[in-house]
């Protein structure tokens, strides 16, 4: 049995169908917020990272997990919280969602600091493990769907600094690689999509795709965080979030790796395939 963490989110729930439909036996943990549909025959358990007898009872008779975690403000605490559970029900291996960047110091502060200790518990835990650091997500693109069907500027946090999107089903291809072969088991996947892309060069594939121009506007980092306060974010995850902009921003997430390719055998999916996937989403009227 496979405990999939996260199991109704962007990544998680592909991870559910990916293990269904290669025979593996999947039970996903939720704490019942609304997120994307799991199959009317899917284990589902009912958990949150701050019960541990739910937790107790989500890994009853699981041999691996599939860790992601997705705390309103960065703490390692859910990692570290499901770890414990893990170790007391003898879970025998966990593949953490980490995120690319992880560690690197950045002017007087380290990009994704609670990633960092949450990938130092796992590697110390005593379980085989796999460590994913995925680039930014295709999928973040659908926050600005709203805007983009009325015709309006999507905001760019990065300016002209370059990233490896990512198709969130390549990350989910990928962890159900690791939970399922032992040949993963130390290693730490750095994974992104084939080229670098900056926020107007995703715009450029998305009008290819709803036939219309898509615009952007640059955001400044102050005036990032003004916003981000004023939407009502915790203040630590507006200064994580405004670290890792600034990072990227400055051009220090301009990577692109072949590991999706050497863990599945096949090229990672681009942004404009992602989008033709999703054209529904942003389809509207000025």
């Amino acid at each position: 049995m496979i405990l999939v963490t996260g199991a109704t989110g962007t990544v998680g729930r592909h991870v559910v169908q990916l293990l269904q439909q290669g025979g593996h036996r999947a039970r996903a943990m939720t704490r019942g917020r609304p997120g994307h549909p799991l199959p009317p025959d899917t284990d589902v358990v009912r958990a949150d990272f701050d019960d541990p007898d739910s937790l107790r009872r989500a890994l009853t008779g699981v041999h691996s997990v599939f860790l992601l975690t997705a705390p309103a403000a960065p703490t390692p605490d859910h990692d570290l919280a499901l770890l414990a559970a893990a170790r007391s029900a003898h879970v025998t291996s966990v593949v953490k969602l980490s995120a690319i960047g992880t560690g690197e110091r950045f002017g007087t502060v380290t990009v994704g600091a609670w990633h960092q200790a949450a990938e130092d518990a796992v590697r110390a835990s005593g379980m085989a493990w796999t460590v994913l650091r995925p680039s930014s997500f295709a999928s973040n693109f659908l926050h600005w769907a709203s805007l983009i069907r009325a015709g309006q500027p999507v905001p760019n946090l990065t300016g002209e600094g370059k990233q490896g999107i990512i198709d969130p089903r390549d990350i989910a291809a990928v962890a159900v690689a690791a939970l399922t072969d032992p040949a993963h088991a130390g290693m730490t996947y750095t994974l992104t999509g084939p080229e670098p892309l900056h926020v107007p060069d995703q715009a450029t594939r998305l009008a290819q795709v709803i036939g219309r121009p898509v615009d952007t506007t640059d955001l400044p980092p102050a005036v990032a965080r003004q916003q981000l306060l004023a939407s009502g974010m915790p203040s630590a995850a507006v200064e994580a979030t405004i670290i890792g902009s600034a990072w990227a921003r400055a051009g220090h997430n301009a990577v692109v790796t072949d590991d999706v390719e050497k863990v599945l055998g096949r090229a990672p999916a681009t942004f404009l395939s992602w989008a033709q996937r999703h054209r529904e989403a942003f389809i509207g009227t000025r």
